[in-house]
């Protein structure tokens, strides 16, 4: 009741049995759910108490807190612990669902429906938790438990299945094809900006109805990741069909011709090919996922609690896992990486240890793409529009151009927006990697420490910056010639600073 794990801890030592039953009709983990005291939960399971204990009235854990736990976490937590979602109590026959939505409890409803709760099964009154829904008149609720009931039943479509299966494709290829439109709408002979708006319009809506229709939560995070490759599809598509031919029509001289074969061509195919190679290693390698068994996790869980360190600071209870120095728990993956920077949102991954050096020569490579496919439509306008930049005025030529070639300005522009970003973030990174000897995750916590803190934080005073040229050699592993000394480091283990800080005045990260 009181939280005292320690006191827990003696008392097991000394042979208490934990699955007595009190005069209230509670276990000993139906308390600590009660209560929420989370590391006694997880201390009690990992010593062999079954998460499925039932009290007096044979309600699990799982059931109290579907009914008189208050916020997500407590749930949360016990579903790691893999539970049985559709166990029924003694005296009404409600499983956890049927408690939760009896108690309005939002976020305990949608966490087990998240995890497969079942909507068939019926209490001692023959109600289902559909039916209970529609006696609590809790809309937002009733629409949950509609909407996931469509989604199982759609899953026992075969079509549907079909189309489940080649979601990332069906919405990648979407991408491409939206975009075409786009590009199509805007090059079309008409003037009337009123019916190409229109068609727009048609052509967004269209998109977004059938982003929400076949396009599930998991993968709609990659929403952002499949127009980043169709840009680069019409990118590449408007260099070799447009920008290419009319340069190479356009020279006079064999050796300005090979010229532009050695350097237009082969660089802009070493750009593009550098681009999707390293896209695909920043999608594909591992980040630095913390990787433990389920024998590990429940040793560490009894280390930790031993050694008077189970608190959120070094355990996660979502992975259920000791978290090494600089590792963040992301919610996106459901994961614990090590070295966390951040959830890329092109790439719908993380990027942490494994991946952070590919993620930066990705936007190296995205942004030399862009400025040589900027260059290319320069290029082209000058050969073909009658505007000169020097002669009109910066509006006239920017609406002459836009006018010639309506495909060329489209792709101009996506390629201008992928260049800004890229290029600004990509200098982001290099200074806090350089400077800072920080991750954009850690220097964001201490910006948010800087604004509520009385006392000034510095930014470069971290047990990381270990000085510019230190930095780099350490994030690329590279002896610089041999005057540097790269520090070794397995992020996903380590759990203690491998060095003193050269100055004793440093800020915690």
């Amino acid at each position: 009741r009181q939280g005292h794990l320690p006191m827990v801890m003696l008392l097991l030592k000394c042979g208490a049995d934990p699955s007595l039953i009190d005069g209230e009709g509670f276990s000993s983990i139906h308390l600590a759910v009660l209560f929420q005291h989370m590391p006694i939960i997880a201390y009690l399971i990992a010593k062999g108490q079954n998460v499925d204990t039932t009290d007096f009235n044979g309600q699990t854990p799982l059931m109290l807190t579907a009914q008189k736990a208050i916020g997500p976490e407590p749930m949360r937590f016990l579903l790691k612990f893999n539970p049985s979602l559709n166990a029924v109590d003694n005296v009404q026959k409600n499983t956890a669902l049927h408690w939760a939505i009896a108690s309005g409890n939002t976020s305990a409803v949608d966490l087990l429906l998240e995890a497969g709760a079942s909507l068939d099964i019926k209490n001692v009154k023959g109600e289902t938790p559909l039916d209970i829904a529609y006696q609590s008149q809790n809309h937002f609720m009733l629409y949950m438990i509609q909407e996931e009931e469509k989604m199982r039943n759609r899953r026992n479509n075969r079509l549907l299945k079909i189309v489940e299966k080649y979601e990332l494709f069906l919405m990648l290829a979407s991408s491409l094809t939206f975009m075409w439109a786009i590009g199509y709408v805007v090059d079309l002979g008409s003037d009337s900006w009123l019916l190409k708006g229109g068609l727009l319009l048609s052509l967004l809506f269209g998109m977004s109805l059938f982003v929400r229709q076949l396009v599930g939560l998991k993968n709609l995070r990659y929403l952002p990741t499949a127009f980043l490759l169709s840009s680069v599809f019409w990118m590449s598509m408007t260099w070799f069909f447009w920008f290419l031919p009319d340069i190479l029509c356009t020279q006079e001289m064999q050796l300005s011709l090979e010229l532009l074969v050695n350097l237009n061509l082969v660089q802009t195919d070493e750009h593009m090919m550098g681009l999707l190679y390293y896209f695909y290693k920043t999608w594909s390698t591992d980040p630095g996922y913390i990787k433990t068994s389920e024998e590990e996790k429940k040793e560490n869980i009894i280390a930790l609690a031993e050694a008077g360190c189970l608190d959120f600071r070094t355990f996660c209870t979502s992975c259920l896992v000791r978290k090494p120095l600089r590792s963040v728990h992301c919610l996106a993956c459901q994961a614990c990486v090590a070295r966390y920077d951040q959830h890329s949102l092109w790439t719908g991954k993380c990027i942490g240890i494994g991946n952070h050096y590919y993620y930066l020569l990705f936007l190296f490579f995205l942004t030399m793409t862009g400025v040589w496919l900027l260059y290319g439509s320069l290029q082209y306008w000058s050969n073909h529009c009658a505007a000169s930049f020097h002669q009109d005025d910066a509006w006239m030529y920017f609406t002459q151009t836009v006018s010639c070639f309506p495909w060329v300005s489209y792709i101009s522009s996506v390629a201008c927006f992928h260049t800004l970003w890229a290029s600004v973030w990509l200098t982001v990174q290099l200074y806090q990697i350089v400077f800072l000897g920080l991750t954009s995750h850690e220097r964001m916590n201490l910006l948010v420490q800087r604004k509520s803190s009385k006392h000034p934080v510095s930014l470069r005073r971290t047990p990381y910056n270990l000085g510019c040229f230190q930095n780099l050699a350490d994030f690329f592993q590279c002896n610089c010639f041999g005057m540097f000394k790269p520090n070794i480091i397995d992020w996903t283990k380590q759990y203690k600073l491998f060095h003193l800080a050269k100055e004793k005045n440093v800020h915690s990260v």
